[in-house]
């Protein structure tokens, strides 16, 4: 289960507002990659905290209440179907992680970025933690807080969008989901070069 070791270790070396920042959405086909950044006060227990993904949908939904109230600070943020399509996915993430940190109410001085690559043009010092989603309690709080605002526009989606099922799959390349586009084409708000192979065998 995460802990706060990592930002403990920080704090050890000088630091005192350490954020830890995860995306959700970098393998969607559709909708926008989601960043979070959050400081939690230090040794916060929040109880079934863990990796977003390993979370249900309605636990998840109760987690993002409390880490918002808890929270010293937190910022969600986009990385944009046009950032993806000019940057690519991986810079895109970047720059929703960057949009993330610099959101931030209360202005941190080290980063726990979840993965193992540090964002392109980010302005703290910071450190990668692989798998930190499982590690950390400030990245696994980050990483409820993209998934489930995330989530929540997919749904959006869903009511502009029918015909696409985004409420189910939450824009995955789920077999549905590339049978709507196989009969309705694209929408605005899916990722045109995630499909360039899918066109190219059709």
């Amino acid at each position: 289960m995460p802990d706060f070791s990592y930002e403990e270790r920080a704090k050890q070396k000088g630091y005192k507002y350490i954020c830890g920042v995860d995306e959700a959405g970098r393998g969607p086909l559709a909708g926008p990659v989601c960043a979070a950044a959050v400081i939690l006060p230090e040794g916060l227990v929040i109880e079934g905290l863990n990796d977003s993904k390993k979370l249900t949908e309605s636990k998840r939904e109760k987690l993002f209440d409390i880490i918002i109230e808890k929270a010293i600070s937190y910022s969600v943020a986009f990385g944009t179907v046009e950032e993806i399509e000019e940057h690519n996915i991986l810079n895109a993430t970047f720059i929703a992680m960057n949009k993330a940190i610099d959101g931030l109410e209360v202005r941190p001085d080290y980063a726990l970025i979840d993965g193992n690559r540090v964002p392109k043009g980010i302005k703290i010092d910071c450190e990668t933690v692989v798998k930190g989603d499982a590690k950390s309690a400030s990245v696994a709080a980050a990483s409820v807080l993209a998934k489930v605002t995330r989530d929540r526009l997919l749904l959006r989606y869903a009511e502009k969008y029918p015909e696409y099922g985004f409420e189910k799959h939450k824009g995955y390349g789920t077999a549905a989901h590339y049978e709507a586009v196989r009969k309705c084409g694209l929408c605005p708000v899916h990722r045109p070069s995630f499909f360039k192979k899918f066109f190219e065998e059709e």
